[in-house]
């Protein structure tokens, strides 16, 4: 599971790997849910991931139902990237995320 860029992060896996997740935010990530249940990002970041997942800069040439952030190893579908960014809301409303 990817960890969040952090100075625990960078301690840890240093600075390269730390800017290799900022820079390919959907590294180690297989499922759009995956990001929900990463302990290290708060709300912010989770949102963020998720919106570029969702981003057209992620969609596929000729399949816009899909997504495809880089540094994942496979396209999604759109509604499921959608599905967990509903989701995040509606946890963050609830006071869970």
């Amino acid at each position: 599971m990817r960890l969040a860029t952090s100075d625990e992060a960078i301690r840890r896996e240093g600075l390269a790997a730390a800017l290799d997740r900022c820079l390919r935010p959907g590294v180690g990530f297989l499922h759009p849910r995956d990001v929900l249940k990463d302990p290290f990002l708060d709300i912010g970041e989770k949102r963020a991931v998720l919106a570029s997942w969702a981003s057209d800069a992620s969609a596929v040439q000729d399949e816009p139902r899909l997504r495809w952030l880089l540094g994942t190893p496979e396209p999604v579908p759109l509604a499921e990237v959608r599905e967990a960014l509903d989701r995040l809301d509606r946890e963050a409303g609830a006071g869970h995320a």
